[in-house]
């Protein structure tokens, strides 16, 4: 698919978003595909599909490529970034310019994005307001806002990111009266960061603390070594890490607290 160029119409931009998912093999693969067509079409360099509960991200449904996925990842870690905010807010965040001054919004999140070598993170809600189930990411390396056609076919992917989502929560009759119901419901399970939960409560034993603490901990020893919170866990989970080294895990680094 060729990148867009010069005004489209909204016709336009459904249509070509929404065949990029046509054949797709299963949700999780119509999630990246829809994924690919942002980057081809939208101009951005990365994309990903989060899937989000309250202040926290549940997992990663969807992206362009292993970078959008990590960068995804970093919101987790830090318990802060555009996509929660988009979710809590049920309304685009945009961020044209992560380097600038003025942007003190995500200081931890912004900080690990820039140094991945992207300057510009837009986020858009999921599911209708006011209870969005997701929000889908857009990261480009240069910095600069959206243009109007842009922000259209962005609008456009957000909502189409809903169906895929929608059918592995079997959330629509059709799925709900055919055995795909349950694979989908395995799909959106697969998410879940079962070694991050694994994890804290090994911090939780070794550190006698509570389960807030231990994932504040576990957070902060991610940000300090530049780490995503799963890959920490799984130093925890591999034994390579001293969990009874107090000063290894303390004092949390930002982000932490909130869950």
């Amino acid at each position: 698919m060729e990148s867009w160029t010069g005004a489209r119409a909204v016709d336009d931009l459904r249509e070509a978003l929404s065949g990029a998912m046509t054949g797709a093999q299963s949700a999780l693969d119509a999630a990246d595909r829809l994924c690919r067509a942002c980057v081809e079409i939208l101009e951005v360099d990365g994309a990903s599909i989060s899937v989000a509960q309250g202040a926290t991200t549940s997992g990663t449904f969807g992206s362009s490529g292993e970078l959008s996925r990590r960068l995804d990842e970093y919101q987790f870690t830090f318990g802060e970034g555009p996509c929660l905010d988009a979710v809590r807010q049920g309304v685009p965040v945009l961020a044209p310019d992560l380097g600038d001054r003025s942007e003190s919004r995500w200081p931890a999140f912004a900080e690990a994005v820039l140094s991945a070598g992207i300057s510009a993170v837009f986020a858009l809600p999921v599911g209708r307001v006011p209870a969005p189930f997701g929000a889908l990411d857009l990261f480009r390396r240069r910095t600069g806002s959206l243009s109007g056609d842009e922000l259209a076919g962005s609008l456009i992917a957000a909502e189409l990111a809903a169906l895929p989502l929608l059918d592995v929560m079997g959330a629509t009759e059709q799925l709900v009266e055919h055995a795909e119901a349950m694979t989908g419901w395995d799909e959106l399970a697969s998410l879940e960061r079962v070694e991050v939960y694994q994890a804290t409560g090994m911090i939780m034993v070794a550190l006698d603390v509570d389960t807030d603490e231990a994932l504040v901990r576990l957070r902060g020893y991610a940000f300090a070594h530049g780490l995503t919170a799963s890959e920490a866990a799984w130093l925890v989970l591999d034994w390579r890490v001293n969990l009874h080294d107090d000063s290894l895990w303390g004092p949390p680094g930002p982000g932490g607290g909130q869950t």
